[in-house]
């Protein structure tokens, strides 16, 4: 992928530049080209929105994950647009159950249940320029990966040089707590989809190609989705 996160994988990365994580670490925010802006708080908890899922549900839902091997904190949801929480959707298609669609004109990625029924989170996504579309599969999956800049990323940010050898696996690496990495015809695209950290960019193109979800949605698709399962990218 190219995402500024942006990984090219040298067996181990994926390419994503991606938004904010610790000052003082070679951050995700630090490579991006923009960051999303924080949406307003959301009324009073317990209050039902449009969607369906009450704020005191969202806080469940994306709670911490404290049995991580890095224990992952909260999601301030009060940085995620209603609209973004996970739900069941209607969706029609033709595909399998099982079956990754992602549409990135709506900042949305759906696990096909079948039935005309969908999984749909929300997501970042490519930004202008990056964007990409067509049929891949899942080629590999990885938990806590080690992320590895490509070489040009770091001629255009030498600050990346320190982890030409990789970035060990954590909070603060840029694909987060699961990668599930896009092949075509059996080669690796360097896109993938991954775990975000940073709620503020869910619903933005911030990427350079890759789509990221918030961890707790990202463990709940990575957990049902086993290699070879069919990945949809739908064009902007």
């Amino acid at each position: 992928m190219n995402m500024d996160v942006e990984g090219a994988d040298t067996g181990n990365g994926g390419d994503i530049a991606l938004a904010g994580h610790r000052a003082g670490l070679l951050s995700r925010r630090s490579f991006l080209v923009g960051s999303a802006v924080g949406l307003g708080a959301f009324g009073l908890a317990g209050c039902a929105t449009p969607d369906g899922m009450s704020l005191a549900e969202a806080e469940k839902v994306y709670g911490p994950v404290p049995e991580e091997k890095f224990p992952i904190p909260a999601v301030d949801v009060s940085k995620v647009d209603r609209k973004y929480y996970r739900r069941t959707v209607r969706y029609e298609t033709k595909e399998e159950p099982g079956t990754i669609i992602v549409d990135p004109g709506k900042y949305y990625v759906y696990r096909i249940e079948g039935d005309g029924m969908a999984t749909r989170y929300g997501a970042n996504v490519g930004r202008d320029g990056f964007r990409w579309s067509g049929d891949a599969y899942v080629g590999r999956k990885g938990e806590w990966a080690v992320w590895t800049p490509p070489k040009e990323m770091i001629q255009r940010q030498p600050e990346a040089a320190k982890y030409a050898r990789g970035m060990p696996g954590g909070l603060d690496n840029p694909l987060g707590a699961r990668t599930l990495y896009l092949y075509q015809n059996g080669a690796y695209t360097l896109y993938t989809i991954y775990a975000t950290s940073a709620p503020e960019t869910i619903g933005s193109g911030i990427t350079s190609g890759c789509v990221g979800l918030l961890s707790q949605d990202m463990i709940d698709l990575y957990d049902r989705t086993p290699v070879k399962t069919k990945v949809v990218v739908l064009p902007a």
